[in-house]
Parts: C-alpha cells; structure tokens; sequence
C-alpha cells in the first residue's frame, strides 16, 4: 500500500495552530499568528521534515532538540512580548523559537554554547530573513551581557535553578520563563516577575513565580562546545 500524501506544510502548520495551539488554550493572537508564520519545517534535520508539524520535541545533534510548537508557544505568550521589547533566548538549538520570537519583539539575541549549532543558526536565520535575530555562541547560563537589560528572557534548556546572571540582565519590570528541575526528572515551566534587581537587600520580596506546565528539556550545561561533528 501507497504512503498516504502528506498535505503541503502551510496547510499543516495551520493545522498545528487550531489543534495543538489554540484549541488547547493558547489564547493570544499574536503568538498563534507567529507560530503560523514561522517554517518549522526548515529548523528541524531533513530526516525529520515530515514530522515538522507533529506536536512534540524533534532531535538535532549533540543531543540537543528543536521546543514542541505547544511548549513555545506557552512560552512566548508567558512572556507578553510587545514589538519594542527586546528578549533573550539561551539554547539556541536550530532557530526555531527565536525566530518565532522574533515576530513579537523588536530584537531577539540567542545565545548556543555547541559552535556548530550556533552557526547552522546564524546561517539558517540570516536565509530565512529573520533579520532581528542576532545568534551569539556563548555560555547560555552567563547570558548575554553586551545586549542587556532584555524586557524578557526565556530558556530552551533546564537547570535545577535560574543562573542568577539571567536576573541580573532583566530590565526592571522584565519576565522570564525558564524549565527548572533536573534532568531525567520533574520539570516545570515557570515564569519570573518582579525580580529584586542586581544589588538589592536578601530580605527584598523574591519573584513571584507562576508554574506554567510539566516539560522535559535537555539540560543547561555550562561552558562551550566546539565539535564541528
């Protein structure tokens, strides 16, 4: 028997929004515009292309993974991006939620600590016109200093706690959305606010956090990679 023919992937990327977006929740029109205008399918490895517009992580090298679409999605509308604002992302991976971002926000740096990976980004980005992305290979748990204050920064990658370095690049007022937990354990998607800014007192308030859904993410390593393979 005949594999039955795939529908061409404007027509699944609608799909994805109605199905795995909104009908589950995702309520604002902005990110659901976005998320149907980014290509998901030209992030993720040519072995996976079919699967673009499945609702769940797809692997990249070095073990690393392009964000299930519900996931960034929740993410980004966490965030309230506005179009002046400028966010961070710290695990670049392919692109792909940068580039979503990208059409919420005036600016979006994303910082990839495995070398290959930044510049397939870079490159991919640059292609696609995604001309407000920056991609910067670095330490994703330093941040990325020279780009501060960001009105919003969110993590593709978990660790057991925020880096405090992240909250000292949040502009006052500022969200971040982060995977906290271990890895291979529970995680939960968490947005920060009101963080006390970068020199206040220990008995300042803490950040009001709000859990935002189970996950499972690879984890936040420290230091660079600089394999080509």
């Amino acid at each position: 028997m005949k594999a039955r023919p795939q529908p061409p992937f404007d027509a699944r990327r609608a799909e994805m929004v109605r199905r795995d977006l909104a009908r589950r929740g995702v309520r604002d029109q902005r990110v659901l515009e976005a998320m149907g205008s980014v290509p998901r399918e030209a992030f993720v490895p040519s072995t996976q292309r079919r699967s673009a517009y499945a609702d769940r992580a797809l692997p990249l090298r070095f073990g690393q993974s392009v964000s299930q679409p519900y996931v960034v999605a929740v993410t980004l509308e966490a965030l309230r991006l506005a179009p002046t604002d400028r966010a961070l992302e710290v695990g670049a991976g392919s692109g792909y939620a940068a580039a979503v971002a990208s059409r919420l926000a005036a600016e979006v740096f994303a910082v990839e600590r495995i070398e290959a990976l930044a510049a397939d980004a870079r490159a991919r980005l640059g292609a696609l016109g995604f001309d407000n992305v920056t991609v910067v290979w670095a330490d994703g748990a330093q941040g990325h200093p020279p780009g501060a204050p960001y009105d919003a920064i969110f993590l593709s990658a978990a660790a057991p706690a925020v880096p405090e370095a992240l909250f000292e690049q949040l502009a006052p007022g500022g969200r971040l959305v982060a995977p906290v937990g271990r890895a291979g354990r529970d995680q939960q998607l968490a947005l920060y606010e009101n963080h006390p800014p970068a020199g206040s007192s220990p008995t300042d308030a803490p950040p009001e956090i709000t859990r935002l859904l189970p996950v499972a993410f690879v984890p936040l390593l420290p230091g660079l990679h600089t394999a080509e393979k």
